[in-house]
């Protein structure tokens, strides 16, 4: 699949998820298979371009190419002016937000609120492709409330204003993250349009992967909550989409490599105060991912994880932090989930 002139290897996707998908994140997924790792959401508004957060999500350094940065904002001027700025700073493809449900992020009417304004829809898009030499791509969910889905009228006003991919989530923006996601809408709209569709929505394993692809005909997938914890999803997705059959789950060395590697990227991206408490959360993904048999059903087990993960966030040290994460890992031996 092409986005602009570039040709991704695969046909996987890291999903933006904010302060999640930051650049010791993004990296260890492309390492793992992604294709393409998206940015976190980065604000239109200029004045906090400035601030510590956003410094840090534009930072790319040592990322490989193609480098995708995420824009959100109502304002077509100002979502120009953040496209430009952000291809100033490294980004080499724009993707437009519109797909976030947040209430903070809705409140002020952009992300997956601006569907309701095909109109101003259409602007922000002509706008921001105008205003760069990069491709532009648009993220989107299938309408604002179940009763009105018009993913399909958004995509063609992508088309038709220049847009270079779709993402489509799906849900609407009121399902939040609530149900099941559903993707007749994407299967939808991929036929009416010729730019490339990526389909996203509750993609955790290679055997939804492979049939939500056969379901939406879309050209290629993005994975977001599916890759909290298990970076390793993308590799597994590859070899059953090429082989029809799992991977074998990587053994206990080869997660506390990985764990031991995400948390020093950490460490060394975000200092020590910042560093700790922003691997906490990841910690506890990988916990829940690691251990394969239900707690249900290994009561003792799940109580030894349940004050792993508390102990874990009250430590304030980075050493400390991942000496007890590690050894926790190691001497639990259990065998990882696929």
């Amino acid at each position: 699949m092409n986005i602009g002139p570039y040709k991704l290897i695969n046909p996987l996707l890291l999903a933006p998820m904010a302060g999640i998908t930051d650049l010791p994140f993004r990296t260890l997924c492309r390492e793992m298979g992604a294709a393409l790792a998206v940015s976190e959401m980065v604000t239109s508004n200029k004045q906090l371009w400035h601030s510590r957060k956003t410094r840090l999500r534009l930072d790319h350094t040592g990322e490989s190419s193609p480098r995708s940065v995420q824009i959100a904002g109502t304002d077509p001027a100002q979502m120009a002016e953040a496209a430009q700025f952000n291809v100033e700073n490294g980004a080499q493809i724009i993707d437009i937000n519109m797909g976030c449900p947040a209430k903070k992020v809705c409140n002020v009417m952009a992300g997956s609120a601006l569907l309701k304004n095909e109109q101003r829809v259409a602007e922000i898009l002509r706008q921001v492709v105008n205003a760069v030499d990069a491709p532009v791509t648009l993220k989107i969910r299938t309408g604002w409330n179940l009763d009105n889905r018009n993913a399909v009228s958004i995509a063609k006003i992508a088309e038709a204003e220049g847009i270079q991919a779709l993402t489509i989530h799906g849900r609407t923006r009121a399902c939040a993250f609530r149900g099941e996601a559903e993707y007749e809408t994407i299967a939808e709209v991929k036929s009416c349009i010729s730019i490339p569709v990526i389909a996203n929505g509750d993609i955790d394993s290679p055997e939804k992967a492979a049939e939500v692809l056969r379901q939406t005909g879309a050209d290629a997938l993005m994975i977001g909550r599916g890759a909290q914890g298990r970076p390793w999803i993308f590799r597994e997705i590859l070899y059953y989409l090429e082989h029809g059959k799992n991977l074998p789950a990587p053994d206990e060395k080869e997660v506390n490599y990985l764990l031991n590697k995400h948390l020093k990227s950490l460490y060394d991206f975000y200092g020590e105060t910042m560093g700790v408490r922003i691997a906490r959360k990841h910690i506890s993904w990988y916990c829940k991912h690691h251990f394969s048999q239900p707690p249900e059903a290994t009561p003792d087990l799940a109580t030894e994880v349940e004050s792993f993960r508390k102990s874990i966030n009250k430590i304030e040290s980075t050493a400390i932090q991942l000496e007890k994460t590690l050894r926790f890992f190691t001497t639990q031996g259990r065998t990882p989930a696929s």
